[in-house]
């Protein structure tokens, strides 16, 4: 994959960087984060701001220029297609290794003695604005907000924000109206004396109103604000989308049931007006919610005084557990996604022989096959198609240019999900269709024992999902392996595949407690550079778990698998996997037969369900 070529870009901007139209004198240093005006992990195009300047296209990336250097932090996920896709102008800062500088300490290293370093106040959150400024402040510089974006001044055919349809979604999947969860939020604002709310982050808002959008790609979410009162409602969005009568009949714009329950509907781009005439009018009691991950823009119109910032929002932890109808969508969601990726299997055992599967023919097999799957919208990440090497970049996408065939000799990894209109899907599987390598074989099983080991776990009501990480590699270190990403992430219900606030990972410790009715990924992996990717995943819902002894009346908790798809047997060395462990695997095959099984009986899907029985014969 050749780089972006970046000298021309780098010359404008540093000229911008120099230019009095944006600021009264110059700034020594420009910040470009990876996010939006939401801190969306995943963007729309016209957001793709640090791309635009540097070529990394990876969902996590900060870019800092100055007037000699240019310089892009990124993590484990990414050192590898980041080195690819950037050019010699650019200096790739490996997060979490200990040679690393922080973004701070290269900059107070390099400056010039009172430097002023600007970023974007709408796309950098109110938390790491705080931390920047202050370490800058104690050496002598200064962070100053740029009001009018420089990558925008110097991107000339910058694509217009999008403005898709939106979907309504009944209480069938949403189990809640939006009315009954307004009417939480505000019992929660009253018990913590709180008087206005600001929800900034995309998927908060559509699962607060049940409504779904397409303006980022893989994410069901539309751009929009909303500020809660406890009588008021305001919602910020292109207005023209609310012209359509089911939305209008949805959110009750013309025949409101209550006047609390009224909604305002205000343009987007009107929130910051709007934000600073509710904060001129606030008493010195009045305290305002708002993220600690929230823009700093935003953050700031409201007075220190008022202003409650909290590092997870109420809406965010409501979100995170299921109700009764959402797992029940969530379920039905990944039998459906089961039988498609166990067809792609079946298809593939046929056609790798024949030398013309690609890696981009196989991820566009999987799209068509869960194409064909009741309410499928569409997929909900770029699918990781990657064989051999390939499968040791760990958030490879195949392109023309890096795309590799399929073949009887190689492992093939292929992490891949969907959006349904009942539940959101991600799973892991890594296959082999000839004959693997001892290595390959004993890699797998490490790999796997560290799955069963999250899967089987049994831990006490309010534990954070980060004490779990090491459950997963604990087989991998005892051999001196390892792998340099999470254990898991939250997802979302037909909303983002990655949210927060629980996961498992020891990146973090800022995790919300596990409780039951959570959903999160359980995917341990282990990448040999050069060779060959190995990664199982499986979504998994949080469950209360039934102990000998309950020591004070804590209860307990453990995860039930929701993903229904084989593991492959001929990956494992058998020999290393304990008895417990190969119980484990043969209850989970067989779970999988009999339920997938019995759907595809359903869909009348005879060729994956002879593979589906040949796949889940239990180790002997």
């Amino acid at each position: 994959m050749a780089p972006k070529i970046t000298v021309e870009l780098l010359k404008q901007l540093r000229q911008a960087m120099k230019n009095c139209k944006f600021f009264s004198e110059p700034i020594q240093a420009y910040i470009i984060p990876s996010g939006d005006a939401h801190q969306s992990e995943y963007i729309a195009p016209c957001d793709c701001r640090r791309e635009f300047i540097c070529g990394f296209n990876g969902s996590a990336g900060t870019a800092i220029v100055t007037e000699q250097h240019a310089a892009m932090w990124t993590d484990g996920r990414y050192f590898l297609q980041a080195s690819q896709q950037m050019d010699n102008n650019w200096t790739l800062m490996k997060m979490g290794l200990k040679e690393t500088p922080s973004q701070e300490d290269w900059l107070i290293s390099i400056l010039p003695e009172n430097s002023k370093v600007g970023v974007d106040p709408w796309i950098i959150a109110a938390d790491q604005w705080k931390n920047m400024s202050r370490a800058l402040t104690s050496a002598g510089h200064s962070l100053v907000a740029v009001q009018d974006n420089l990558i925008d001044a110097v991107w000339v055919d910058r694509p217009e924000r999008p403005s898709t349809q939106l979907r309504t979604l009944g209480l069938e999947y949403t189990g809640i109206s939006w009315q009954d969860k307004i009417t939480a939020l505000r019992g929660k604002m009253t018990k913590r004396k709180v008087t206005w709310f600001v929800a900034t982050a995309l998927d908060e808002i559509a699962w607060l109103f049940n409504l779904r959008g397409a303006d980022i790609e893989y994410n069901p979410v539309f751009f929009a604000y909303a500020i809660v009162g406890m009588n008021t409602i305001r919602l910020f969005v292109d207005l023209k989308r609310l012209s359509v009568p089911p939305v209008r009949e949805h959110l009750q714009l013309d025949s409101p049931s209550k006047p609390e329950l009224s909604i305002r509907a205000l343009p987007y781009e009107s929130v910051y007006t709007e934000l600073q005439a509710i904060c001129a009018a606030l008493s010195p009691k009045d305290k305002v919610w708002i993220c600690d991950k929230a823009s700093c823009a935003l953050t700031q119109v409201i007075p220190k005084g008022n202003r409650s910032p909290i590092p997870y929002t109420h809406l965010c932890l409501a979100k995170a557990v299921k109700n009764t109808n959402e797992i029940q969508g969530m379920k039905m969601a990944h039998i459906k996604d089961a039988v498609a990726l166990c067809e792609l299997f079946a298809w593939l055992e046929k056609e790798i022989p024949k030398g013309a599967v690609t890696e981009i023919s196989a991820a566009d097999k999987a799209e068509d096959l869960r194409s064909q799957q009741k309410d499928f919208v569409g997929l909900s990440f770029p699918t990781i198609s990657s064989v051999g090497p390939n499968g040791a970049i760990i958030h490879y996408r195949p392109l023309p240019e890096t795309n590799r065939t399929l073949s009887l000799n190689e492992v093939y990894l292929i992490d891949s999900g969907a959006q349904y209109v009942d539940g959101t899907t991600d799973v892991t599987r890594t296959m082999h269709f000839g004959t693997p390598s001892a290595f390959e074989k004993e890699c797998f099983t490490y790999v796997l024992k560290g799955h069963i080991a999250v899967s089987a776990a049994v831990f006490p009501n309010g534990t954070k999902g980060h004490l779990l990480d090491s459950f997963a590699r604990a087989a991998l270190w005892e051999s001196g392996l390892d792998y340099l990403h999470g254990t898991g992430h939250g997802v979302g219900c037909f909303l983002n595949v990655h949210e927060g606030p629980c996961g498992i990972s020891y990146k973090t410790f800022a995790d919300e407690p596990l409780e039951a009715g959570m959903i999160v990924s359980d995917e341990p992996g282990y990448y040999e550079d050069g060779c060959f990717g190995i990664r199982i995943e499986n979504v998994v819902l949080v469950v209360p778990s039934e102990t000998k002894y309950n020591y004070r009346n804590r209860g307990s908790l453990t995860f039930e698998p929701l993903t229904l798809v084989p593991i492959q047997v001929k990956m494992m060395s058998t020999e290393l996997l304990t008895q417990k462990e190969r119980d484990w695997v043969n209850d989970y095959n067989r779970k999988c037969r009999d339920v997938i099984g019995a759907e595809m009986q359903r869909q009348g899907r005879k060729e994956a369900l002879d593979w589906l029985i040949r796949e889940t014969q239990p180790i002997v």
